[in-house]
C-alpha cells in the first residue's frame, strides 16, 4: 500500500459554496482568459471549466466594467467566483458589491493604508475572504535588499507582513498565496510559510510556461509541495487553454493519492513490437473516458505479447495487434476483438461496469 500524505491542518475558509482548509479536499482552481466584460464568453468558459472539474474560478478585474460584469456572470455559473484585483481599491470594493465570493489583492500595490482599510471594511461587512497574493516578481525593494536578491525568505516575509496588516485592521478571513516561476524557490517558500501560519494556502508555480514545459514544472513543484501536506487549493498555471489546467491538476492530485475519482489511463511507451497507432489510440482512450465517473485504472498496451502482463495492475485494459486486439481485465484476457472494435468494446465495458 502506498504511503499516505498527512496534510497540515489549516483554518477553514468559506468561499461561496466551497470550504477550503482544514481537512477539506484540495480544491482545483483556474482563471479565465476571456475579457471579463464579455459576459457571455466568460460564462461559457467557466461552465466548460466547471464541467471539467474546476471548483473555484478567478476572473481578472482590470476596470469598472469588468467589476460590474461579475453580477451577471454569477447568475450563469455554479462555482465560486474570485475577483483578481491590482492597484485600484475601488475595483475590489465594486467586485464585492457585484457578488465576488473572494477577492485576490496584493496590499502592497493597492496604495496607502486607508485604501486597503476601505477594502477590508467591505470584505468584513460582507464576510468575503481575502486572498493575499505575493509573487516573486512583485517583492518589495527593501526585502530584495535585505535578502540580497529575490529569495524564498523574502517572499514569505512579504506575505506575512501583508497578512498582519489586514489582521491589524480587524480581519482574519484570509487565504495566502506565494508564487514564483523558480520551482525550487517556490517549494522552499511554501515549506517556510507552512511553519509560520495556519492560514489556508493556495499553491501553484506562477508563469510556469506552455502546456509542455508548464506541466513539467508544475508537476515537479506541486508534487514536492503537496507531498509534504502543504496546500489547500491549487492552480496549474499554463499558457494555453485553461481546460488543460484542470486536466493537469486532477492528474497531479490523483497521482499523489490526494483525490479519488475519474479514470486513470496508463499506457506503454511503445517499442519495436508495436504494430498499431498506440499514440493515437491512447489519446483517443483518454478523451473517451473523460466523461465517465468511475474510479478505475485503464491500460492501453501496444502489443498482445506483453499486454496482459503489463496491464495486470489495471482494472481493465486493451492491447492491440495487427487486425486483432485483446480486452483485458485484471491481467487476464477477457475477450478477443477486431482491432477496429477495441475502443467501442472498451467503452461498452466501462459504461456497464459493475452490472
Amino acid at each position: 500500500m502506498s504511503p499516505k500524505i498527512i496534510r497540515k491542518n489549516t483554518k477553514s475558509v468559506k468561499i461561496g459554496s466551497q470550504i477550503i482548509g482544514g481537512q477539506n479536499p484540495i480544491r482545483i482552481q483556474s482563471m479565465t482568459n476571456t475579457r471579463t466584460e464579455d459576459i457571455k464568453g466568460t460564462i461559457g468558459q467557466i461552465q466548460r471549466l466547471a464541467a471539467a472539474g474546476c471548483e473555484i474560478v478567478r476572473c481578472a478585474v482590470p476596470n469598472m466594467e469588468a467589476a460590474e460584469a461579475l453580477g451577471e456572470i454569477k447568475k450563469g455559473i455554479t462555482i465560486p467566483l474570485v475577483a483578481d484585483i491590482h492597484f485600484d481599491y475601488r475595483l475590489a470594493i465594486a467586485a464585492m458589491e457585484h457578488g465576488a465570493d473572494k477577492i485576490r489583492i496584493n496590499p502592497g500595490n493597492i496604495g496607502e493604508v486607508a485604501r486597503v482599510q476601505a477594502v477590508v471594511d467591505v470584505a468584513k461587512e460582507r464576510g468575503i475572504p481575502i486572498r493575499v497574493g505575493v509573487n516573486s516578481g512583485s517583492l518589495e525593494k527593501e526585502l530584495v535588499e535585505k535578502y540580497r536578491g529575490v529569495t524564498a525568505e523574502g517572499i514569505v516575509e512579504s506575505a506575512l507582513d501583508k497578512a498582519r496588516m489586514i489582521e491589524d485592521m480587524g480581519y482574519g478571513n484570509l487565504v495566502i498565496s506565494i508564487k514564483s516561476s523558480d520551482v525550487l524557490m517556490c517549494v522552499k517558500a511554501h515549506e517556510l510559510i507552512a511553519e509560520k501560519t495556519d492560514y489556508p494556502l493556495h499553491v501553484g508555480i506562477t508563469e510556469a510556461g506552455t502546456v509542455t514545459s508548464g506541466n513539467i514544472k508544475s508537476a515537479i513543484g506541486l508534487g514536492m509541495i503537496l507531498g509534504q501536506g502543504i496546500g489547500d487549493t491549487i492552480r496549474v498555471s499554463l499558457t494555453g487553454d485553461p481546460l488543460e489546467e484542470i486536466k493537469s491538476a486532477k492528474i497531479i492530485l490523483r497521482t499523489l493519492g490526494l483525490r479519488k475519482g475519474g479514470i486513470e489511463v496508463v499506457s506503454c511507451p511503445t517499442c519495436g513490437r508495436t504494430q498499431i497507432d498506440l499514440i493515437g489510440l491512447a489519446n483517443q482512450v483518454e478523451d473517451m473516458v473523460s466523461d465517465i465517473p468511475l474510479d478505475l485504472k485503464v491500460a492501453v498496451m501496444g502489443c498482445v505479447v506483453n499486454g496482459p502482463g503489463e496491464a495486470k495492475e489495471a482494472d481493465i485494459g486493451i492491447a492491440g495487434g495487427v487486425g486483432e486486439g485483446l480486452l483485458i481485465k485484471h491481467g487476464e484476457v477477457y475477450k478477443k476483438v477486431k482491432e477496429e472494435e477495441l475502443l467501442p468494446a472498451l467503452r461498452y465495458e466501462l459504461l456497464h461496469w459493475g452490472e
